[in-house]
C-alpha cells in the first residue's frame, strides 16, 4: 500500500498545515499547584520527525490531538496544556497553546502565524461534533488550514472530523509515523517471510478474533496464552478452575481450532500453567499441567514447559507478530512467560511486529531496548483492524492513486 506523504507536498513555505497527531499520553497526578505533566512522552517523540520536517520547510503548524475520553465535555484534567509543554521541551521551540477549538479566537490566532510557528489546539474531543464527524464543524476546522497531514495512526480506525473528515475538504497526506506504521503492517500482510508465528495473549478474544481468522492459512503457527489461552483450553474440554474464561466465546474458539486444522495452520495451546488462588506479588504459586487444575485454582501465566515450547517456535520463525501478554506480568510471580517470550523475540533474527498497549508496557517493564524489535505499533485498535484486513477511514484518503 503506497501513501501520499508529506514529501509529496509541493512548496510548504507559508502554508498552514493541520497536523493530526495521537498525543493521548498518560499524565502524572496533579502537583500542589494542580499542574499535571506527561508521564510517558513516547507518542510525542514518535511524531517529532513529521513536525520537524514541516517546520524546516517553512509551514505554519496547527497541532490537533485528543486526550482521554471527555465525551464532548470540557474536562479540565484532560486539557492538552501538559502535552503542549512537553512538545515545546522536546522541540526546543515555542508551542503556543490555544484554549479553544475552532472559535473566532483560533481563527484570529492562526491567521497571524508566521512561517515555522506552531500552535496546539485544545483537546479536540471537548467538542462532541468531533466524534460525530459533523459536517459543519468539520468544514469549520478545515477552514483553518491549506493542507491536512494525518500522523495519528492510533486513531486511523475512527471516522472522526480530525481523523478522516478533514480529507473531504483539504489535500491530505500521511506523516512519517503513519507511513512507517502502514509500511510495517502491510509487509506482514502482503509478503511475510515464513515461518510466520503469531502470538495472542491478553484477557479477552473480542478484538483479536478478526486478526486470528484473517491469518488462518497464512500463518504457520498461532500461539495463544493468557485469558485467551484459557478460553481455548476450555473449548478443548479442560476444566479451568476459577481462571478467567470467556464462556460466550468457547464455541467460537472451537470453530477457530477446526478451521486452523483445515487450512494447515497449527494453533498451539499451553500444556502447563502457573496457578494460584489469588493475584498478588507474594501469591503462593504452583505449576500444573492443564489437565490437573482443580477447585479454586486460577491460571495467571504459562508454565515453564509451555514457555519453552513457544520460545523454540519463535526462535525458528522469520516473522513474528505479537499482541497481548501471556500472563499477568504486572505481578512478579507471573512474569516469566511474557518476559521470556519478549526476550526470545528480541534475540531472534526475524521481522517482529508488536502491538497493543499491554504488550508495549511489558517491553517497558522488562527494560528491553525497543530497537531489538522491527516495529512496535503505536495504535492498538488500529493495528488490529489493519491486520484484520479492514479498510481504515483515516488511511483510505491517504492512499496514492
Amino acid at each position: 500500500m503506497k501513501l501520499k506523504t508529506i514529501e509529496d507536498i509541493k512548496d510548504l513555505k507559508g502554508k498552514k498545515v493541520i497536523v493530526r497527531v495521537d498525543f493521548n499520553t498518560p499524565l502524572t497526578d496533579p502537583d500542589s499547584n494542580g499542574h499535571r505533566e506527561v508521564a510517558d512522552n513516547t507518542r510525542i517523540r514518535e511524531a517529532l520527525p513529521t513536525i520537524k520536517y514541516l517546520i524546516e520547510k517553512g509551514a505554519r503548524l496547527i497541532i490537533v490531538t485528543h486526550l482521554g475520553r471527555p465525551k464532548g465535555q470540557i474536562v479540565d484534567e484532560l486539557s492538552t496544556d501538559p502535552v503542549a509543554r512537553e512538545l515545546e521541551k522536546l522541540l526546543k521551540t515555542p508551542v503556543k497553546k490555544l484554549d479553544a477549538v475552532t472559535t473566532d479566537t483560533v481563527h484570529n490566532e492562526t491567521a497571524e502565524m508566521k512561517d515555522g510557528e506552531i500552535v496546539m489546539l485544545e483537546n479536540i474531543r471537548f467538542r462532541k461534533e468531533e466524534e460525530e464527524c459533523e459536517e459543519q464543524y468539520t468544514r469549520e476546522l478545515a477552514s483553518l488550514a491549506d493542507v491536512f497531514v494525518n500522523d495519528a495512526f492510533g486513531t486511523a480506525h475512527r471516522r472522526h472530523a480530525s481523523t478522516a473528515g478533514l480529507s473531504d475538504y483539504l489535500p491530505s497526506y500521511a506523516g512519517y509515523l503513519m507511513q512507517k506504521e502502514v509500511e510495517a503492517l502491510s509487509s506482514v500482510m502482503e509478503n511475510p517471510a515464513h515461518p510466520l508465528t503469531m502470538i495472542f495473549g491478553g484477557a479477552k478474544m473480542d478484538d483479536k478474533i478478526g486478526v486470528i481468522k484473517n491469518f488462518i492459512g497464512k500463518a504457520d503457527h498461532i500461539l495463544v496464552g493468557g485469558g485467551i489461552g484459557n478460553t481455548f483450553l476450555a473449548a478443548s474440554g479442560y476444566f479451568m478452575g476459577e481462571s478467567l474464561v470467556q464462556a460466550d466465546k468457547i464455541e467460537l474458539a472451537r470453530e477457530i481450532m477446526m478451521e486452523c486444522q483445515e487450512y494447515k495452520t497449527k494453533i498451539i495451546l499451553p500444556h502447563d500453567l502457573i496457578v494460584a488462588s489469588e493475584l498478588s506479588d507474594d501469591a503462593e504459586t504452583a505449576e500444573v499441567g492443564v489437565e490437573d487444575l482443580i477447585n479454586d485454582m486460577k491460571a495467571f501465566d504459562l508454565g515453564k514447559w509451555s514457555t519453552e515450547k513457544f520460545c523454540n517456535m519463535i526462535a525458528d520463525s522469520k516473522t513474528v507478530i505479537w499482541n497481548g501478554p501471556v500472563g499477568v506480568f504486572e505481578k512478579k510471580p507471573f512474569q516469566h512467560g511474557t518476559k521470556t517470550i519478549a526476550e526470545t523475540i528480541a534475540e531472534t533474527d526475524c521481522v517482529s511486529i508488536l502491538g497493543g498497549g499491554d504488550t508495549i508496557n511489558a517491553i517497558s517493564t522488562f527494560d528491553l531496548p525497543t530497537e531489538k524489535f522491527t516495529h512496535i505499533s503505536t495504535g492498538g485498535g488500529a493495528s488490529l483492524e489493519f491486520l484484520e484486513g479492514k479498510e481504515l477511514p483515516g488511511i483510505k484518503p491517504l492512499i496514492a492513486e
